[in-house]
């Protein structure tokens, strides 16, 4: 059975308030990678204007619904609803959805401390530098998750838990017949020929300190000819064969197709941004079963699949409870 209870987050003043008073780090949420480096536009092409039963024990144990924050992109709109259907499919808990929150960690976290929210759906290297300011690099993935589970505990009385299996980092794609012309599996197997393409990115990436000529530096990169394009139109210019090679990310919802590929980044230039729920630790003991339902999100999800399903809904144009009820159905999750 499927139920749906959300509020747009556009609404939810206190959460702003919070921040406008409070003071975390952080910034806005695009896409993960795009929260933490800072490219606002790439939430521009991702965001949209969206605003059970009782028994027993459980209505004993809890009352009211658990709520769920999503920040204002696809992406997070397709977990929220993954997570409240799972949710409502296993427990007796109904469950509040606020989507789109503007700001994304930067506001959700200290709602999340006030108590306004019981979970979201968050990306390690994002909770890792914006919340503990820490820094990532050459932090090993398991590492950098048993950490995150410590620390939230102990500071903010939260966990971490249920990887979703994506990876949501920076990501150098290009064109299928380039990689076939020149088998391209690598970022290091492009700098052999990167004189003869042309790179194609949005501005931002390509005129910040930790963008580009980062790219470049690392691997070498001297391309015939770079263009700036405006992030909505990058993979129109890649599929018109304006430009061979461009930045992008690995859940783009673009990279679900086989028109382009994504090549390793084997010099390990990018964190990862590794998807997984963050609960309070007193919704846990709220809402008893919730922590199994949520664990049904581990290894659920690859790049590819998450690139499909953005592509469903902001392509395709589809519902994005729609798109993950379907998915949940083929895996066997729900009816």
């Amino acid at each position: 059975m499927r139920k749906r209870g959300w509020i747009a987050g556009a609404v939810l003043v206190m959460t702003l308030a919070l921040t406008a008073c409070g003071g975390n780090n952080g910034g806005d949420a695009g896409s993960a990678a795009q929260e933490n480096g800072g490219q606002e536009n790439g939430q521009e092409n991702r965001e949209q204007e969206t605003s059970g039963g009782e028994d027993g024990d459980s209505k004993d144990a809890a009352e009211g619904p658990v709520r769920i924050a999503t920040k204002p992109m696809v992406e997070q709109y397709i977990l929220g609803e993954m997570l409240s259907e799972l949710i409502e499919e296993n427990t007796d808990y109904e469950v509040e959805i606020t989507k789109g929150i503007q700001g994304g960690t930067n506001n959700i976290h200290p709602a999340m401390e006030a108590g306004e929210f019981d979970l979201y759906p968050e990306y390690t290297s994002s909770g890792y530098t914006m919340v503990l300011d820490h820094d990532p690099a050459g932090v090993d993935d398991e590492e950098m998750f048993e950490q995150l589970q410590q620390e939230y505990s102990e500071k903010f009385g939260m966990t971490w838990v249920g990887q979703y299996g994506f990876n949501n980092t920076f990501a150098v794609a290009v064109r299928k017949d380039i990689a076939e012309k020149y088998d391209l599996k690598t970022c290091s197997d492009l700098s052999t020929v990167s004189g003869e393409l042309i790179f194609g990115g949005n501005p931002d990436y390509i005129e910040r300190e930790d963008g580009f000529n980062v790219l470049c530096d690392t691997y070498g990169y001297d391309f015939k000819k770079v263009m700036d394009i405006d992030i909505a139109l990058k993979y129109q210019a890649m599929q018109n064969g304006e430009i061979d090679v461009t930045n992008g990310f690995t859940t783009d919802a673009q990279l679900s197709k086989d028109d382009y590929v994504v090549i390793e980044d084997d010099k390990k230039l990018q964190v990862n941004y590794f998807c997984a729920t963050v609960v309070r630790e007193d919704a846990l003991e709220k809402y008893p079963g919730l922590e199994e339902a949520l664990m049904l999100m581990e290894n659920l999800l690859t790049d590819k699949e998450m690139a499909a399903l953005n592509y469903a809904v902001e392509v395709d144009g589809r519902d994005e409870a729609d798109v993950a009820h379907e998915f949940l159905v083929d895996k066997g999750l729900v009816d």
